[in-house]
């Protein structure tokens, strides 16, 4: 079974692996359902999906909210689970249009209103911002979401794809006027390091975010965390460099020693980080399920932990 976890300054306790809903939107209601039930039989009770998803395929907008609620209203278990969405993303042509501030009061509560619609739910547990926008002071963003806070619509206030820093000064404002700051943060982080180029606005874990996370211990809810399946061997090009490639043939090296595959190998790598973090799984394949639900499983040393992404060894 998954352990759980506390997150931080929440009443929340999360299983250690989160399920990410993007994929269930392209899928019938009796697979979602197979593998929704396959990962709460597994002890996991945390969901993420977002407003946007699945903007991309035909009709696609707004499915993986609508199969995610679904299934939780099939299976009767709202009060079991912790469920995060997001909203507050910047348009994407014709697909996804927005206007030019799309994080404002406006846009925010419109987003709530088309998430809770879907998710057939009064309330969002953990309610992401999916980018920043730096062109409004944070505490501006801070006081649109305590609004929501107050309606009763957000419990807790995540961000996704913020730098450290940004976080830092929204918290630094909701503590000084009493406000709810961010509880969670949600960047891109694996064991295989993301290659140059691609969405300058999706932001993958720095030296100085990380060592912000470690001295404040405010968790990390990180997506991408198999780099597309690059540790089972698919060759994702936009993590397939001469780092990772190091470090997928040091995953593979220790899998074989600790009779585990390299997947879960690098889940558990993200999973012994010196502060919180739970990674998103979001993979619609059972096999893939299975294979990730026992990265759980797997116990490493520290040395293990730095010699995976350094290559430095130990004694």
């Amino acid at each position: 079974m998954l352990p759980m976890f506390h997150l931080l300054k929440t009443d929340l306790y999360v299983s250690a692996l989160c399920y990410g809903a993007m994929g269930h939107g392209m899928l019938e209601g009796d697979r979602a359902d197979r593998l929704f039930a396959q990962y709460r039989e597994a002890g996991g009770n945390f969901f993420d999906t977002a407003h946007c998803y699945c903007f991309w395929i035909e009709n696609g907008l707004g499915a993986s909210e609508r199969v995610l609620g679904e299934a939780i209203r099939r299976h009767g278990c709202r009060d079991r689970v912790v469920i995060a969405s997001k909203g507050g993303h910047p348009g994407a042509g014709e697909k996804y249009p927005k206007p030019d501030r799309y994080i404002s009061a406006e846009t925010v509560a419109a987003d709530l209103d088309d998430s809770l619609s879907r998710l057939q739910m009064d309330v969002i547990d953990l309610y992401y911002l999916h980018r920043d926008d730096p062109r409004l002071p944070a505490g501006e963003i801070i006081e649109i979401l305590n609004a929501e806070v107050q309606r009763g619509r957000i419990r807790y206030l995540g961000a996704s794809n913020w730098t450290a820093a940004r976080i830092a000064e929204a918290n630094a404002y909701a503590a000084a006027h009493g406000l709810r700051g961010f509880a969670a943060s949600q960047p891109q982080w694996s064991l295989a390091q993301r290659s140059a180029g691609g969405d300058p606005t999706m932001r993958s874990v720095t030296p100085e975010d990380f060592d912000w996370h470690a001295e404040t211990g405010l968790p990390v809810i990180p997506y991408t965390p198999t780099a597309g399946g690059y540790f089972a061997g698919r060759n994702t090009a936009s993590f397939d460099n001469p780092v990772s490639q190091a470090r997928r043939e040091r995953a593979a090296s220790l899998a074989a020693d600790l009779n585990c595959t390299p997947t879960q190998l690098a889940l558990a790598w993200l999973l012994h980080q010196p502060f919180l973090t739970i990674p998103i799984i979001g993979t619609t394949d059972p096999a893939h399920l299975a294979d990730a639900l026992g990265a759980a499983d797997v116990v490493l040393s520290s040395e293990q932990v730095k010699w995976l992404k350094e290559g430095m060894m130990w004694c």
